[in-house]
């Protein structure tokens, strides 16, 4: 891929990335936040062991209520290596990582890959692809074999809601064929004799206050589009206004346990299967500290 003329991603800005940075915030250079063992994932990915979770700096995404848009939007992290993210890799598997869980990774599928491809002969575990869903469809092609698990987003089927929040009028479009793309990849769930899912596809929706219609067309269209059990879905409740969020009244409180439990009822009548998240989940110190730790 031509970090000189950009297109990794949907807004395919066409930057030269090798002198200033794309629409995600990104150069030609690798940078992370944080490379740690994470437990707040989904149980089949946590687990007991952790998640060998990679937070890449940039995204394309400018979403309004982002808890960690100090990687994201102000691309806070460290310039690292190929060679140095290969052997973080390693490192999180020595750790005992039940996987390497890739985080916001889009800018740098080029370079992940080719940090992979180092270390295959010696990496065990699943790689799990942790996105907000707003992926092109070419880009997640390069990726098919190196990903066993993908974690995508999928935020929105309304697009006037999805260019408010996240200035991506097509993310309804753009993460149907993107979601369609992964779960053609890695098919039906696999879970090993622990519960740990070794391949497959969860799809998370964060439920948002004053939402519901949304987050309705969002379940009905995992319900239609997917075979039954052969996908997971993770209704996240950890909204927490922050960021921008206060700049739209509607979605400046936390969601109420009603709302929850409404779109909790729904996904069940549908016949979803998968995750639900306590209440208590929604708080700021679920977000780990981007402090630099273990690059």
């Amino acid at each position: 891929m031509d970090m000189k003329n950009c297109s990794l991603c949907p807004r395919e800005c066409k930057a030269d990335r090798t002198v200033s940075k794309g629409y995600c915030g990104a150069t030609d250079k690798i940078k992370i936040a944080r490379a740690s063992l994470h437990f707040w994932e989904e149980p089949c990915i946590s687990g007991e062991k952790g998640s060998g979770t990679v937070f890449f700096s940039g995204c394309p995404l400018k979403c309004c209520f982002c808890q960690n848009y100090k990687i994201s939007d102000e691309a806070y992290g460290k310039e690292i290596s190929e060679e140095r993210l290969s052997e973080i890799f390693l490192e999180l598997q020595e750790k005992g990582a039940n996987n390497i869980n890739l985080v916001t990774a889009s800018p740098y599928v080029p370079m992940i890959i080719k940090s992979l491809d180092m270390i295959k002969h010696k990496l065990n575990i699943p790689i799990v692809y942790n996105s907000g869903g707003y992926e092109k469809v070419e880009t997640l092609r390069m990726l098919k074999g190196y990903i066993d698990i993908y974690l995508p987003d999928m935020k929105y089927m309304d697009c006037e809601v999805a260019e408010k929040y996240s200035s991506a009028k097509d993310y309804p479009d753009v993460a149907e064929k993107a979601l369609d793309e992964m779960f053609s990849q890695v098919g039906k769930p696999v879970f090993d004799d622990n519960g740990i899912m070794k391949k497959g596809m969860i799809i998370r929706h964060l439920t948002l206050p004053n939402n519901f219609r949304d987050t309705e067309n969002v379940l009905r269209y995992i319900a239609e589009n997917f075979p039954e059990k052969e996908v997971l879905i993770s209704l996240m409740s950890q909204y927490t206004p922050c960021h921008k969020a206060f700049s739209y009244k509607e979605i400046s409180r936390k969601i109420s346990t009603l709302e929850y439990n409404k779109a909790l009822d729904l996904a069940v009548s549908l016949g979803l299967t998968g995750f639900m998240q306590e209440r208590s989940s929604a708080k700021e110190e679920y977000t780990p500290p981007f402090d630099l730790t273990g690059i």
